[in-house]
C-alpha cells in the first residue's frame, strides 16, 4: 500500500493524505516562489521532519534506557539557495531543558537523536546546524 496520496489543488497547492490514518496536510508554495505562503511548503516539511524525527528517536532512546524525557521542543529555520533552488541549510535550536540529564547522559541521547532516519536521508550538501539547550 502506498504511504500517501498527493493531489494538486491548483494555485501551487497540494493535499497530502496519509493513507493509513487519513490525516491530511496541505502545502503551498512559499511567497518567494510564486505561492501564497499560507501553509507549509514541501521544503518546510523536509526541514521540520528533521526535528520531528530527532525528537521521536530521543523519546524511544530514553524509553529504552530508562531516562526521563518530559520536554523536547525545536525551532526550525530553513535556508534556501537559488541556483539551483534547493535547501542549503537547516538551522535547529533544540530545547531539551528540564529532563534532569547529566552531561554524559545528554551526550548519549543527543547522539541517538542525530542518528534518526531523516538525518541519515538528508543530502550531504545541506548544512545542518543544531544548537542544543540541555
Amino acid at each position: 500500500m502506498a504511504t500517501a496520496t498527493v493531489k494538486y489543488l491548483g494555485d501551487l497547492r497540494t493535499e497530502c493524505t496519509h493513507n493509513a490514518s487519513g490525516t491530511v496536510i496541505y502545502t503551498d508554495a512559499p511567497v518567494d516562489n510564486r505561492g501564497k505562503g499560507e501553509k507549509f511548503s514541501p521544503t518546510d516539511l523536509v526541514a521540520t521532519a528533521y526535528a520531528s524525527c530527532f525528537l521521536s528517536i530521543v523519546a524511544m532512546f530514553c524509553e529504552d534506557h530508562g531516562y526521563p524525557f518530559t520536554h523536547g521542543e525545536a525551532s526550525v529555520t530553513k535556508v534556501m539557495e537559488s541556483n539551483p533552488r534547493r535547501i542549503s541549510k537547516i538551522e535547529i535550536t533544540m530545547d531539551l531543558t528540564g529532563n534532569d540529564w547529566d552531561e554524559k547522559t545528554a551526550e548519549k541521547i543527543i547522539r541517538a537523536g542525530k542518528s534518526c532516519p531523516v538525518a541519515k536521508s538528508i543530502n550531504e550538501n545541506i548544512e545542518i546546524d543544531i544548537t542544543f539547550n540541555v
